[in-house]
């Protein structure tokens, strides 16, 4: 039988867990951009002192996945779905699935009329589950990171 996955807001005690998944998945992928560094340095003045959300997955009581909403400076009401992390020793078990819905429900809480995300295409799995949660590819926007090369919205 397999454990349950909780997830929990972010406190400063999964800071170092924030950071390293999120590290872990780009490295592999792709290069740390300043951008990356700002936000996974500093989540408070980044992304939760400006009204944005980190929830962390729990199993076992150990942080194993990762997802930060982040208000838009532009529109408001708007919020970015960014910075989803998931351990390779626990994926496959859905958790990814879980975090996007949790803060699909905390965006609606906050009021969101619309999420985006940036990705890319060489991500196929992150790609399915947006589709699944109901993101469209945008056509024409542009981007602060050089990986991103699809972006995304979900119409809430």
């Amino acid at each position: 039988m397999s454990k349950p996955i909780t997830i929990v807001p972010y406190t400063p005690i999964y800071a170092e867990a924030f950071r390293r998944l999120n590290e872990e998945w780009i490295k592999k992928y792709f290069k740390m951009e300043e951008m990356d560094r700002i936000s996974l340095h500093h989540p408070n003045t980044y992304i939760l002192d400006k009204g944005g959300y980190i929830a962390v997955a729990l199993l076992d009581e150990k942080p194993v996945g990762v997802c930060a909403l982040i208000p838009s400076t532009k529109v408001e009401f708007e919020f970015e779905l960014a910075k989803m992390g998931v351990s390779p020793h626990a994926q496959g078990r859905g958790i990814g699935k879980l975090l996007g819905q949790h803060i699909i429900a905390k965006a609606k809480q906050l009021g969101a009329k619309k999420i985006y995300l940036e990705s890319n295409r060489v991500l196929l799995p992150a790609l399915s589950l947006y589709r699944k949660l109901g993101f469209e590819e945008i056509i024409g926007a542009t981007s602060p990171y050089e990986r991103s090369d699809i972006q995304m919205k979900l119409i809430l």
